[in-house]
């Protein structure tokens, strides 16, 4: 049944990749009017809902439900482009960046010898940031790897045809980090989502306390290593993606794994805020809640 699923998902995905950006975004929007339409009969609607209302009580209800309509259509879109963006040559694929924002703060990081960590929210579509680091520096980048082998195998063969290094999200894929990093190079890692109780400390994020990994803000403090944001845009009329690159908090390489973790949040916040709709929102980001007395976060 594995291996059904694996081979049904790559079919998927090489039919996705016939298709043109503008297609394909457009395809990615009609999935999400579908979602937005079933109401809260769809899980991934009532996870959004629950998500922006808590996020955002400074909106009214009207611009908060325009935001889960648009949220839901960028989602799709995102699914709908990953044929694009892991089965297009790298080349074509790189032609759909149109600017670069702030690149000038990697070159800065690197120059101090120290290594960078780049942490890249869900936003936009974070498939492109790989390919462009990877053609142009050398690059590590932490995943956690499918349970679907075939898919596992897939995502480290598109994502490292640059020469990108995968690090699984494991011990060994520290050690990789941690040894990239004392030669002064550069790491990329997904910093918002959810870890085991483990590897993570509750911060704030959006003022909700949100099991977020101690990792990032441990090899900072170890490391001293220049932490950076980096996410892309997605562009309107199917025109292409922007890149922005952007300082983290400056808590962030504190020791004090409270005040670290909670300025890694406050900068993926910041990120978020410039365009919310392209976040991945029906994430369950506040699902692991601090007490265990506490109601569930979901239904």
């Amino acid at each position: 049944m594995k291996l059904i699923k694996s081979l049904l998902a790559v079919m998927l995905l090489g039919l996705l990749s016939l298709l043109p950006l503008g297609a394909a975004q457009a395809l990615g929007r009609w999935v999400g009017r579908r979602l937005w339409n079933k109401g809260d009969r769809s899980q991934m609607v009532r996870q959004t809902r629950r998500n922006i209302d808590v996020c955002f009580p400074e909106l009214s209800q009207a611009e908060r439900e325009q935001l889960m309509k648009r949220s839901l259509e960028h989602t799709g879109s995102v699914m709908c482009e990953m044929g694009m963006a892991w089965f297009w040559s790298s080349k074509r694929t790189l032609k759909k960046v149109r600017n670069i924002h702030n690149e000038e703060l990697l070159q800065e990081a690197q120059a101090r010898g120290k290594g960078v960590v780049l942490i890249a929210p869900h936003l936009g579509n974070w498939e492109l940031i790989n390919l462009y680091l990877a053609n142009h520096y050398t690059f590590t980048a932490m995943y956690k790897p499918p349970r679907l082998k075939l898919m596992d195998d897939l995502i480290k063969k598109m994502r490292a045809r640059l020469g990108t290094r995968m690090a699984p999200a494991d011990s060994r894929g520290v050690r990789m980090v941690m040894k990239a990093l004392k030669k002064g190079e550069m790491v990329g890692i997904l910093p918002d989502q959810e870890p085991d109780r483990k590897g993570g400390i509750h911060a704030p994020f959006f003022g909700i306390d949100a099991l977020t990994m101690k990792l990032v803000p441990q090899l900072a403090a170890q490391t001293g290593a220049t932490v950076l944001c980096a996410y892309s845009k997605r562009l309107p009329d199917a025109e292409g993606f922007d890149l922005y690159f952007r300082e983290a908090k400056a808590d962030i390489n504190s020791k004090d794994l409270a005040l670290s973790a909670a300025a890694m949040n406050r900068s993926m916040e910041a990120c978020v805020r410039d365009f919310p709709e392209q976040y991945q929102w029906e994430y369950r980001r506040f699902n692991t809640r601090p007490s265990k007395d506490e109601p569930r976060f979901y239904k």
